[in-house]
């Protein structure tokens, strides 16, 4: 498949009013993203709450989202660990099951050195042909990527791209200095800054809630270079984008998904479904932004 770009959304796991991980809700989610307008989907990142599911629920979810894209759009699955050996063993698994790259965020518990996380990343490199991007998250890895590291990284094969959400704009500017071509941006926070400064796609959480949206803002932005257009896009989202922001991220974006008429179920302990007045309030945004129908009921399924 040609290289990554536009708009990928990071995606929610659906799960049922048991718990359980909803094979046939996240079949059905795939279909309404691609056909929203999605250009790439990225299941088992931290949206998808990869560390509250087991091994085998990974398996499956990663599984279920290839073999639904059906090559529609290309699909990148997280597989990241705090041990190499295991990241190891999940990028190797992802890409027998069909997936198009893999997205790793680094060892998010041993406060790793830059070497450690230079091995980390080659060791996965090296037992795979599909390409790495890199998850620069350092709000909740505690891990920051910095620029000159990216660019070390970058000398490894097939590690090609980066989701960049340190929230420090220049940060993209810098990586694209150093790296050159080597190095292909996704926007983590701030899409629209980010396309400015050369950003050639956006790991979009509140694309799970509208994908055409988030497509539009990148299209209109990088494809038809029309910045102001773009900028009144970016403008119209940012109560969303602040809505889905800070800790309770998951919880509001599963929150919105059911307030639109399309549930994916509560998310797994620690986390908790989001408190009402968020609710009311994230509502409110959604209703500015035209995505509760008239029809729309809770109750309907994905």
């Amino acid at each position: 498949m040609a290289g990554f770009r536009g708009s990928y959304t990071v995606m929610v796991t659906p799960f049922d009013e048991a718990g359980r991980v909803d094979e046939a809700g996240l079949r059905r989610f795939v279909d309404w993203q691609i056909e929203g307008g999605a250009q790439g989907l990225i299941p088992l990142g931290s949206t998808g709450e990869f560390l509250s599911l087991t091994r085998d629920e990974r398996s499956l979810v990663a599984s279920t989202v290839i073999d639904q894209a059906a090559g529609r759009v290309p699909v990148l699955v997280g597989t990241a660990a705090e041990w190499t050996d295991e990241a190891v063993a999940a990028s190797k698994e992802a890409e027998r099951l069909g997936a198009d790259g893999v997205m790793i965020v680094p060892p998010y518990y041993s406060s790793p050195t830059e070497d450690e996380i230079f091995v980390h990343y080659r060791r996965i490199a090296e037992a795979l042909s599909i390409p790495i991007m890199v998850y620069n998250n350092p709000y909740t890895s505690n891990v920051d990527l910095s620029a000159p590291l990216v660019a070390r990284l970058s000398e490894i094969d097939n590690v090609s791209y980066i989701k960049e959400s340190s929230g420090h704009v220049p940060r993209a500017t810098q990586i694209l200095r150093l790296c050159g071509d080597r190095m292909t941006v996704f926007a983590g926070y701030h899409p629209w800054e980010s396309f400015l400064a050369g950003a050639q796609g956006y790991v979009s959480v509140f694309s799970n809630i509208s994908p055409a949206l988030s497509t539009e803002l990148f299209n209109v932005t990088v494809d038809r270079r029309d910045p102001e257009g773009g900028r009144q896009i970016y403008h119209r989202v940012l109560p969303l984008l602040e809505a889905l922001s800070g800790d309770l991220y998951v919880s509001a974006t599963k929150a919105a998904l059911g307030i639109i008429g399309m549930p994916v179920g509560d998310p797994r302990p620690p986390r908790l479904p989001l408190p009402q007045v968020n609710r009311t309030a994230l509502e409110g945004v959604l209703r500015d932004l035209g995505l509760v129908r008239a029809d729309t009921s809770s109750s309907r399924s994905v």
